[in-house]
């Protein structure tokens, strides 16, 4: 009996054409600048519950992230905070920007998410910002919430 899945009974697979509308477009940034000899990174983060974590930081080169569960508090230099959720997207374009906020923006649920860092060679994915300079920068940051 000839296999269902063939076609003509020779073995081969019927094209199909899903492909066309498997993918769904989430983030399209442009432009972005990548450090010469760059490497790639992905990682995974879990932040528990209200998790404050990573203090003002930059990355040597972009970075764009993808929610699979919960809410990312983020705020980036000149932008204001916000709160990325499931499914959500974002990206920092390294260098010299800051980012502010990070961490999980829910207090009773852990938020997971997976982000990719293009890294330049010899500088580690994650720089923290020194409060003098932070102090320097203040005038660059977005106006912070009030009440």
């Amino acid at each position: 009996m000839p296999d269902k899945d063939s076609a003509q009974g020779t073995g081969t697979r019927t094209r199909s054409e899903g492909w066309k509308t498997a993918a769904k477009m989430l983030q399209d940034t442009a432009p972005i600048t990548v450090p010469e000899g760059a490497s790639t990174m992905t990682v995974f983060v879990e932040w528990e519950p209200g998790d404050p974590v990573t203090p003002p930081h930059r990355h040597p080169g972009p970075a764009f992230g993808y929610v699979l569960k919960g809410a990312v508090r983020f705020e980036l230099e000149g932008e204001p905070e916000r709160a990325i959720e499931t499914g959500g997207t974002f990206w920092k374009p390294g260098g010299d920007a800051i980012r502010y906020q990070d961490g999980n923006a829910l207090p009773d649920a852990r938020t997971r998410f997976v982000v990719t860092v293009l890294c330049a060679p010899g500088k580690p994915m994650v720089e923290l910002v020194e409060e003098e300079e932070l102090a320097r920068r203040a005038h660059l940051r977005a106006p912070r919430p009030t009440g």
